[in-house]
């Protein structure tokens, strides 16, 4: 029944703390949408802050949607019913703007799942002037939107609180001059970080590549990325507080953005760079207010252990009589103090992501991180009360040999063998994950390590270590990191895929979806890109040009490293 489905709803909205509800009619309603459960969505600190921004304008009210559980999901499908929003139970179809948050290429399907869920046209060639308009943002959006292209109007490329407020003025004042939909789109599409992709048609020759794309006169030739220059003027902090998320009773609060460490096989570090961190008395407000929710603070950043005031930070929160936790740590940034106050905060388990077995492997892929830097890191844990490690790393890398997936095994052992010379009897856990090239990358023209390679590899690890006591592996299934390979990278000939996946049952009819429209996955997979190829992200900007990904490539190959990010740097052409 429909009201049981709202009675849910509401039973969600009245466990949580700030939640910014406005009468229907009050305000001009616009949808947020996470393509993942609230559990996930509500995790994302992003959300929270395009959240806060949208509804900051005092025009606008931004109600959230999220997947909902398989029965739930069914509940719906069964009476019929469209999905509905958090905080006035409405339905999807009924809001003129509904904007995706999308940070994972497996959240495609989901994406689909709710539009066809919410009753809202899923291409965008069939949206009628009355239908709503349809938006994504984040991380995928940023680096490759073209999988997406065939149902969404507008994406936003790059950090959203500016482009949004922009994006928002532009609809409101093209509806009061009465704009039909094309000519709002062309407007919107003015904005600098708004890519249209209506107004960008690929066209392909007879080997399958995109000859050239078919670009509307009135069209950037290219969308440049938005990225917040001053993140002083922005609180990025948690806004709605709620216990069901992946950070139960915690408070986040965003130390700093973007990196400047150039490991070549990170798309972040790339599409939101250049690195800036906020002020240590901005910070200090979030902690008041984590203080207020009686929370523990969450620092989120690219590597939390770059930051320049780490130490003061970790002193302020514990004077606080608070407790503190961490996104990321670099073994090389490690600090006494950090690792202390860690401790204190009742952690059990250090995370670090050397990503490779081998320093001619981390050469390779940038990571600056020695063995000796590891040990120094466990030293400190150890030392400070903190039993458990944990390790992510990657195979199928770029260069990738046997010795290198041999040297995975020795460290772990060496390493494990080095916690108990300390006296140390905890859990050393090894998060194993095929490697993907992502746009944008100096590994962008590369292709995947064939998946029957790469799950030899991710066996011989396991094996080899499932006899070592105290040692623990955690493997990701390739299938699925294939998928999101063939995603990340693709074109908008996938659309049909997807959607005809989604019609089926979703991820587990991809294979069947390929087949029916005869699209070849080894051409996204297991294909070397040339350097002179249109490759399907080329209508946006990053803000560095090609030839800057291709020297970094080079330095791969030559297996050296490039420095990180400083003061008055020129390379990369961001920081002009």
């Amino acid at each position: 029944m429909t009201w049981q489905l709202k009675e849910r709803l509401q039973k969600i909205v009245a466990t949580e703390q700030g939640t910014m509800k406005y009468a229907p009619g009050a305000r001009s309603p616009m949808a947020l949408v996470y393509p993942n459960t609230y559990h996930v969505g509500m995790s994302n600190l992003g959300l929270h802050i395009i959240y806060e921004q949208i509804n900051s304008r005092g025009d606008t009210a931004c109600e959230r949607l999220f997947l909902p559980d398989k029965k739930t999901f069914d509940e719906y499908i069964r009476t019929n019913t469209p999905l509905l929003t958090l905080e006035n139970q409405l339905p999807l179809y009924e809001f003129p703007l509904i904007a995706f948050a999308v940070s994972f290429e497996m959240d495609y399907f989901n994406l689909l799942a709710i539009l066809a869920a919410g009753k809202v046209p899923l291409l965008a060639a069939d949206r009628q002037e009355g239908d709503p308009l349809v938006i994504i943002g984040g991380p995928c959006a940023t680096f490759n939107p073209e999988p997406l292209a065939d149902f969404v109007d507008a994406c936003i490329i790059g950090e959203g609180e500016e482009v949004i407020q922009e994006f928002l003025d532009c609809y409101y004042d093209s509806r009061k001059c009465g704009l039909a939909r094309e000519e709002l789109l062309l407007r919107l599409a003015q904005i600098e970080g708004v890519y249209v992709p209506r107004f960008y048609q690929p066209r392909y020759n007879e080997a399958g590549l995109i000859e050239r794309y078919e670009r509307h006169e009135a069209a950037p030739v290219r969308v440049n990325r938005r990225y917040v220059k001053d993140l002083g003027r922005y609180s990025g902090q948690t806004v709605i507080v709620t216990a069901d998320t992946e950070f139960k009773d915690m408070y986040l609060i965003e130390v700093a953005r973007g990196c400047g460490r150039h490991c070549r096989f990170c798309m972040a570090g790339y599409c939101f760079r250049n690195p800036r961190v906020r002020s240590l008395t901005q910070i200090a407000e979030g902690v008041d207010k984590a203080k207020a929710f009686r929370a523990k603070v969450g620092l989120m950043g690219a590597a939390i252990s770059d930051y320049p005031e780490i130490d003061k930070l970790c002193q302020l929160i514990l004077a606080q009589g608070l407790t503190l936790s961490v996104a990321s740590l670099r073994a090389d940034s490690l600090t006494a103090p950090l690792v202390e106050a860690l401790a204190v905060s009742g952690h059990r388990t250090i995370t670090l992501a050397p990503e490779a077995g081998s320093e001619r492997m981390r050469k390779i892929i940038n990571k600056q991180i020695s063995n000796e830097h590891i040990f120094q890191a466990v030293k400190a844990a150890v030392t400070a009360g903190i039993p458990h490690v944990r390790l992510y790393i990657m195979v199928g890398l770029p260069e990738e040999q046997e010795q290198d997936i041999e040297a995975i095994v020795e460290m772990a052992e060496q390493i494990k063998l080095y916690m108990e010379s300390l006296g140390c009897n905890g859990m050393l856990t090894l998060s194993i994950n095929p490697f993907i090239p992502k746009p944008f990358t100096p590994f962008q023209w590369l292709p995947m390590a064939a998946m029957s390679e790469v799950a030899a590899k991710l066996k011989y690890i396991q094996t080899a270590l499932k006899k070592r006591k105290g040692i623990e592996t955690l493997i990701e299934q390739p299938k699925e990191a294939y998928i999101q390979s063939v995603l990340a990278r693709g074109d908008r000939r996938l659309g049909q895929v997807l959607l005809a996946a989604v019609t089926k049952g979703g991820v587990k009819a991809w294979k069947t979806a390929l087949k029916t429209y005869n699209v070849d996955e080894d051409f996204y997979l297991y294909r070397f890109r040339d350097e002179t190829e249109v490759l399907p992200w080329d209508n946006l900007h990053m803000g560095f040009p090609m030839s800057y990904l291709l020297t970094e490539y080079r330095q791969a190959q030559a297996e050296k490293y490039t420095l990180p990010c400083s003061a008055g740097c020129k390379r990369c052409g961001i920081c002009k």
